[in-house]
């Protein structure tokens, strides 16, 4: 996915730059970057590799060169990036948190129009310089930003740095978040909440759908005004989302225990303890533990010195065996207890199925399986979270393949109720081991955040969920 960081103040903002961008790491793997402003020596950016090293590691020793009141970080899971750009709307420096899934069909449109890519990785082009060329050709930067949410079929949130302050801009449905933070010396700007705290800032409030804001160290001030149709992402909450991050004023770890208390207090599975799956599993194993009324035990732990999270190869076989190292079974606790764990989410299944193997071999007498949110049926067409390249990737897809072939109707699976569904759910347990396995409802889910069911986006679950582009041309005509 990715998460930015950008702060403005009336003293130097290198080292808030830093440490706020390093909250965002969880978001992403492969690169990151941060840039600084000054009137006299202009932009500095230095941009690292970080998928076998950590965001501090990478920057740490070079903070000094970083030198201005304002300043943007990026953690970054698709391109090389921040992007300075010189051009008629002036120098300025660009990040973004992007998927667009017509990249090809819009770089193919420039081209026609004499526009030319310098920002080439890998043979590739750069999806943040895609987005600077879209926003070149508007007249100023809300132009240019209105025909990003044109053009963009996926998602775009951006930061952008200026020399007179920096542009923060949601996407247009507002899958991904941005916050804006206010400290005594001035603003800034984030992907997570969790960033603000111990930088001494305070939440102000979240850009609205499609909003876009100009920040100086003084104020704030709306260059776009939010859209009236949101579709934040529910992964959010479910997965990716730091615990102590709020997204819409809603707090994360709130929202998974809320779904564990729901849970746990209409099963009646018989159990002896409860664990979550480190670490977006932990939170709603917690209120799963309250809610059914049986303890909270770590039966199994992570290994947090050295195991980066499991997403980080590249290559899927070394990513499950680094799922599989990162996690150490308490045998002590497993042997002969029928025990309840609890994760966030089951994508391909692989990695699951290695852990219930480790619990019985640690003695479990029955292994459990709680989900926090309801099969993943489709995947996202409009956040990278996953490397997944095809929906059959997704061990739901693939039963209801060997079940019913490629030409199945999803939507009978879709219903918690449904023959269909409690099929497909034991066929899951089957394939990975389990004693039992139960998935959240996707009502629930929703109750739990708290938002509309209309404001929330679930297209990973039931296939819902609007284009962007389409969206707004729905809201802007033609223009």
């Amino acid at each position: 996915m990715g998460g930015f960081f950008g702060a403005i103040s009336k003293k130097p903002v290198a080292d808030r730059v830093f440490y706020g961008t390093d909250y965002n790491s969880h978001l992403g793997t492969k690169r990151a970057g941060m840039v600084t402003f000054d009137p006299e020596k202009g932009f500095n950016r230095t941009i690292h590799n970080i998928e076998r090293d950590y965001f501090r590691s990478k920057f740490e020793d070079e903070l000094d060169k970083f030198v201005g009141n304002q300043g943007l970080g990026v953690i970054s899971d698709t391109d090389p990036q921040p992007i300075i750009v010189n051009s008629h709307l002036g120098r300025y420096a660009v990040v973004t948190v992007a998927k667009i899934n017509n990249l090809r069909e819009i770089a193919d449109e420039l081209l026609t129009q004499r526009m030319h890519f310098s920002e080439l990785s890998a043979n590739n082009i750069n999806p943040t310089e895609l987005v600077a060329l879209l926003i070149n050709m508007g007249n100023s930067f809300e132009e240019g930003i209105r025909l990003v949410h044109k053009k963009v079929q996926g998602s775009c949130s951006m930061l952008i740095l200026t020399e007179n302050g920096i542009i923060a801009a949601r996407d247009y449905l507002g899958r991904t978040p941005i916050v804006l933070g206010r400290c005594e010396d001035g603003f800034a700007a984030s992907s997570e909440t969790s960033a603000f705290p111990n930088l001494g800032y305070s939440r102000v409030r979240d850009l609205g759908p499609g909003e876009a804001v100009r920040i100086t160290a003084e104020g704030v001030e709306t260059l776009v005004p939010a859209g009236r149709r949101e579709q934040i992402c529910s992964f959010l909450w479910v997965y990716y989302g730091f615990p102590a991050s709020d997204y819409n004023d809603i707090n994360a770890e709130y929202v998974r225990e809320e779904g564990g208390r729901r849970m746990g207090a209409i099963d009646d599975t018989a159990a002896d303890c409860v664990c979550g799956i480190p670490d977006s599993g932990v939170g709603f194993a917690l209120g799963y533990s309250e809610g059914r009324g049986i303890p909270y035990r770590r039966a199994v732990l992570k290994y947090t010195p050295t195991w980066p999270r499991s997403f980080t190869p590249g290559n899927q076989s070394r990513r499950d065996l680094v799922a599989k190292m990162k996690l150490i079974p308490n045998r002590a606790i497993l042997k002969d207890s029928r025990v309840v764990f609890c994760d966030d989410s089951i994508v391909r299944g692989t990695q699951l199925r290695d852990n219930v193997s480790t619990f019985f071999e640690g003695g479990a007498r029955e292994v459990h399986a709680r989900i926090s949110c309801p099969p993943l049926l489709y995947g996202c067409p409009f956040i990278g979270f996953t490397s997944s390249k095809s929906d059959y990737e997704l061990i739901s897809r693939r039963i209801i393949r060997d079940f019913e072939g490629e030409d199945a109707d999803i939507s009978k699976y879709m219903k918690a109720d449904s023959e269909e569904y409690r099929a497909m759910v034991a066929e899951i347990a089957r394939q990975l081991g389990l004693t039992s396995l139960k998935f959240a409802k996707l009502e629930d889910l929703v109750k739990s955040i708290g938002l509309p069911a209309t404001h929330v986006c679930t297209h990973c679950f039931d296939g819902s969920g609007k284009c962007p582009s389409q969206a707004w041309r729905e809201d802007n005509g033609n223009d």
